[in-house]
């Protein structure tokens, strides 16, 4: 553990917030995903041949196999989107590489077979693109998820590593997917699935008490109630008021440190409260943030402008 860690992890965190990184142990992330994930995919053929598809013409409908091949290396990650768009095509996939899989073609002269799917020829490439598209960018955010994860395991840090809803719209169930594979926590998937009141619905409102209120009269007992704040004295009234999550954001590190340990030591016996931080954390910085008494890191730097892990599609021949 590095001098950077400090305190025992809290009973809170324990009990309220459990590191994610069994959660594949326990089943198949695929059965999370809801029934109409389908129909998105449904669209974003549609979205790619909107029309007549003329290279399907010139290939035709024999029977083929082609190959996925992995280029680069990476988690393995986002296979029931992939599976889907073939199965919609009337094609069949058998996988050679378990989802969640570290991938490194450097280790086999440049390329991985992950996959062989069969099927129609025209309809193989009719996916080819979407199911790549999908594939390839599922298996980056679990990639870049994995490796934070590492690193701030690495550094002592015994929380949990949560990604935002700073996802891409109609891509959502994609992104949060991909961070369940690399390990991390998803954090809120939708406005709907936890209340968070930031500085806008603050002022709003006029008062982080007020604020609370307001929503603790609509949310009732089963949404957790976060509430950002940017002073200690802030995260005070809110935990007063009654939040269930306190986000410290955008402290520096040593601020971070010494409100964290203040919060919960001012706080201990009186009222269970999970601690948060957030705001500009990325692999080059997030060290300086790390400790115990903090039992949450959210961060956007695992899903937004991470490279994709390339993938291609061959057909035999």
């Amino acid at each position: 553990m590095t001098s950077a860690t400090n305190g025992a992890p809290s009973a809170s965190a324990a009990d309220l917030a459990p590191p994610p990184e069994a959660s594949l142990s326990h089943g198949s992330l695929a059965d999370l995903l809801p029934s109409h994930f389908t129909t998105e995919i449904t669209a974003w053929l549609a979205e790619d041949t909107p029309s007549f598809d003329y290279g399907g013409f010139v290939v035709g409908s024999a029977p083929r196999t082609a190959q996925l091949l992995c280029k680069s290396a990476g988690v393995l990650a986002g296979i029931p989107f992939f599976d889907e768009v073939f199965r919609q095509l009337e094609c069949t996939v058998e996988w050679h590489h378990d989802e969640g899989s570290y991938l490194d073609p450097a280790q086999s002269g440049g390329k991985i077979k992950v996959a062989t799917v069969t099927g129609p020829t025209r309809k193989l490439l009719l996916g080819e693109r979407v199911a790549l598209n999908t594939l390839a960018r599922c298996s980056g955010v679990a990639t870049k998820s994995k490796k934070m994860l590492d690193l701030v395991r690495g550094a002592g840090y015994t929380g949990v590593l949560a990604g935002t809803r700073k996802t891409t719209p109609g891509f959502r169930l994609v992104e949060k997917y991909g961070m369940l594979v690399g390990g991390i926590d998803g954090h809120r998937h939708d406005l709907s699935s936890m209340i968070m009141l930031k500085d806008n619905h603050i002022w709003a409102k006029g008062s982080i008490t007020n604020a609370v209120k307001a929503a603790r009269a609509v949310g009732g007992f089963a949404l957790k109630i976060e509430v950002e704040v940017q002073t200690e004295a802030d995260a005070d009234e809110a935990i007063a008021a009654g939040a269930d999550v306190v986000m410290l954001d955008n402290f520096d590190g040593d601020g971070l440190k010494v409100a964290a340990r203040s919060l919960k030591d001012r706080w201990r016996g009186k009222k269970q409260v999970l601690l948060e931080s957030s705001g500009g954390l990325t692999e080059a910085n997030v060290k300086e943030y790390i400790n115990n008494d903090i039992d949450i890191i959210s961060t956007s730097a695992v899903h937004q402008g991470v490279p994709h892990v390339d993938f291609s599609l061959k057909i035999d021949h």
